[in-house]
């Protein structure tokens, strides 16, 4: 900045204090995150007495940057009043500063002035509009835009993809998928990610296998971090194994958050000491990383050594954000530390100022009532705060209802069940009390409860299970008999024997 001050001044001394062009990059460094200073830009700005629009353009651009969204709205309000019409570049860079503000009345009106300019057959203006309109889940609204647009690229049918997946409409991103005229690779990114976030891990699986025989594209850094989740939730080890020695055979330099992904892997694939290995291998740990070996030492019982490896997050001034004591409490309670996780609730609250959510709550009356303390748990759950979602004291209810059918607690589980019948209607509650009065030897009880779940056509989701055997991973569903009398349900497409398709 003092250089740029120099070179400022020269400007002014040379008579081109009022240059358009000169200002415009004085400007565009001013807003450079890393070395610029905004306060300058805005300064300089106030004093310009004609901007042009590609100065305008720059001021928006530097307080998006700056997350100073509003200053943003606010220079295009100045630009209308003073008589300033927006070009082709302005609109996208508003538009991204509405769906980043979630204001879809401003976004609204934006629209029609893309409208009304004539720029919403522009494709930078379309696609702008397409984005901003999947990030409000307004996906009609998007596709009117889509159907809209004269020449659609690549961007167009990603977004529309994306945005489809994100509100859980994977079938219709998948339409969208197969009559895109051309397939790169965002496109096929947006459509295995979006199988992945809807726990469709099969299906996107068997996409990115597809994608590797059929096309010429090399994948990038987030098709990986999607198919190592499926690999991660599939327990699909020889997949994931497949993918570390393909990365390694690239000779590419593992970023932080591919490496975290291959730790969470092989963590819930039962490889925890090639998860250590890519742990300790690490120059550099952000929170994410440390989450996915703590929650590996949880899942493996090791509840000391996910609160030593916590001691050290901390003695490295990594700060843990909420998931991390989501798994501090799971390892403790697997561990049946139940001082411990009250320590660690107490420095949740106290120290790094974290309110519990309901996945916390759920946590520790898991611990507390697991381990026998009943009492205390129903009190954590009747501190939850009453702004809280059904849903969120649900969490709680049914992992104290779950933990007194396993030691018997009859009384207690009967209060537990009703509270969580008034909050939701799930089988889940049913069938513990139904199950709790069968072992108990009150079957009339028990009759009564699946008589009640039928009058009231709660249907109980049958059991599944997966087992991934020579890299082909097959869905086990209670109740599906083949003609061979096996009880599964296979699909047949999701075959992944990755390891001879592409070479061991």
């Amino acid at each position: 900045m003092p250089q740029l001050k120099q070179a400022h001044a020269q400007t002014v001394a040379c008579g081109l204090a009022h240059n358009s062009f000169a200002l415009s990059r004085i400007l565009d460094f001013c807003a450079d995150p890393h070395h610029g200073s905004i306060t300058h830009a805005y300064k300089l700005f106030q004093h310009i007495p004609d901007p042009t629009i590609c100065i305008c353009n720059t001021m928006i651009k530097a307080f998006s940057l700056r997350n100073q969204l509003k200053n943003s709205v606010l220079v295009y309000s100045n630009m209308l009043q003073n008589g300033m019409y927006p070009d082709n570049y302005t609109l996208p860079y508003l538009l991204k500063v509405c769906a980043r503000l979630q204001t879809c009345c401003v976004g609204e009106s934006v629209h029609g002035h893309c409208l009304k300019l004539g720029f919403v057959f522009d494709i930078f203006v379309g696609n702008s509009l397409i984005l901003m309109y999947c990030g409000f889940n307004k996906l009609k609204d998007a596709r009117y835009v889509f159907d809209e647009i004269p020449r659609l690229s690549a961007v167009s049918w990603t977004v529309m993809i994306s945005g489809y997946a994100k509100v859980g409409d994977v079938n219709t991103a998948r339409l969208f998928f197969d009559v895109a005229p051309v397939k790169d690779r965002g496109i096929w990114g947006a459509i295995i990610s979006g199988y992945v976030q809807n726990n469709r891990f099969k299906e996107g699986l068997y996409m990115f296998r597809l994608m590797m025989q059929s096309t010429d594209i090399e994948p990038d850094e987030a098709i990986f971090v999607s198919i190592l989740c499926s690999c991660a939730n599939l327990g699909a080890l020889d997949t994931g194994i497949w993918i570390h020695t393909y990365l390694d055979r690239l000779g590419l330099p593992l970023s932080v958050r591919l490496v975290t992904s291959m730790i969470d892997m092989y963590c819930k694939c039962g490889d925890f000491e090639c998860a250590k290995k890519l742990f300790d291998g690490l120059s550099q740990r952000d929170t994410t990383c440390w989450n996915a070996m703590i929650s590996g030492m949880a899942i493996h019982g090791d509840g000391e050594g996910a609160l030593k490896l916590f001691s050290e997050m901390e003695d490295a001034g990594v700060k843990p954000d909420d998931i991390t004591f989501i798994t501090l409490f799971s390892s403790c309670s697997y561990s049946g530390m139940v001082s411990e996780g009250l320590r660690i609730l107490d420095r949740m609250c106290n120290v790094y100022s974290i309110q519990p959510k309901s996945e916390h709550y759920g946590c520790l009356v898991n611990l507390l009532s697991t381990t026998g303390h009943f009492e205390e748990a129903k009190e954590i759950i009747l501190r939850i705060p009453d702004s809280s979602f059904a849903s969120e004291e649900a969490v709680a209810w049914r992992a104290l209802l779950r933990a007194c059918c396993d030691h018997g607690q009859m009384q207690l589980a009967e209060a537990a069940a009703e509270r969580l019948m008034q909050l939701q209607s799930h089988s889940g509650a049913y069938t513990l009390l139904a199950n709790l009065y069968a072992a108990a030897g009150k079957h009339d009880d028990a009759e009564r409860v699946r008589n009640v779940m039928k009058s009231k056509r709660v249907d109980k989701a049958p059991g599944c299970s997966s087992v991934s055997i020579n890299g082909m991973v097959h869905d086990f569903i209670s109740g599906k008999k083949t003609q061979f009398g096996i009880v599964h349900d296979c699909y047949a497409l999701c075959s992944l024997n990755m390891m001879s398709f592409f070479g061991a």
